[in-house]
């Protein structure tokens, strides 16, 4: 993690794009636009070309993807990808965020108000969940990059504050908090909560974890798939796992 390179990216990124052009004016949003320059400084391996696609980034072997959801967007590319070259999918997640309101009538923003969210490793199982198929494949990586982000929506949602329903604008970066490297089999122990018990269940993963009931199933499923868990017998209706070392 490189604190430095990302304040950079971002001054560069923000600089050049948004000065004197007002928010959410990218033809490439700002977090996908400033992760692509932290990942690779280097402008000339962005956006090159690999057989039918352009990737990203490519380094030598290495492509590297920012995809920020739609995970199955990316199976044809992958395809093409994983015979030839290491593949490392970045996804980013918004770790602390600030809301920010534009009027679209008159451009006034409001000032930023701090989510009582907070943007946790667990939200990737999901889009894990869309590319299944490919997980186990050697060259296939992931890079959870947590970031503390200014969001942009516009007030043109139906509930009477015009806030419900909004459409999200772009989110602007505003710090690099930490990043999750997941490269081997073995990586996915990083997605197991400290406090499981022993012996557990989807209802103890979702506890554990502080997530979703979806959510939590999604995990299991991933890591079972994954060979992280495995299932030792039931408790009542619902299965029993154990982390496989």
């Amino acid at each position: 993690m490189d604190q430095e390179l990302f304040q950079t990216s971002c001054s560069l990124v923000i600089d050049q794009n948004l000065q004197g052009n007002g928010i959410g004016t990218l033809s490439e949003k700002t977090i996908h636009a400033v992760l692509k320059h932290y990942y690779s400084p280097d402008i000339s391996f962005h956006e090159q070309k690999v057989k039918n696609y352009v990737a990203d980034i490519l380094m030598d072997n290495q492509i590297i993807e920012i995809q920020t959801r739609h995970f199955h967007t990316l199976r044809r590319k992958l395809d093409v990808y994983l015979p030839d070259y290491e593949v490392t999918i970045v996804y980013p997640i918004a770790h602390t965020k600030w809301l920010c309101w534009v009027n679209e009538e008159t451009g006034e923003v409001s000032k930023p108000r701090k989510s009582p969210k907070t943007g946790v490793k667990y939200q990737i199982f999901p889009e894990l969940y869309r590319i299944k198929d490919y997980l186990k494949n050697p060259n296939l990586h992931f890079n959870i990059t947590f970031i503390d982000v200014e969001e942009y929506r516009l007030l043109n949602g139906w509930s009477k504050d015009k806030k419900k329903g909004s459409t999200r604008n772009d989110g602007i970066p505003v710090s690099l908090f930490d990043e999750i490297t997941i490269a081997t089999k073995e990586d996915y122990y990083k997605l197991l909560p400290d406090n499981l018990p022993k012996q557990f269940t989807t209802k103890d993963y979702k506890k554990a974890a502080g997530v979703s009931q979806g959510i939590a199933s999604t995990a299991l499923n991933i890591l079972y798939h994954m060979n992280t868990i495995d299932r030792v017998g039931k408790q009542g209706n619902a299965f029993l796992y154990e982390v496989v070392y």
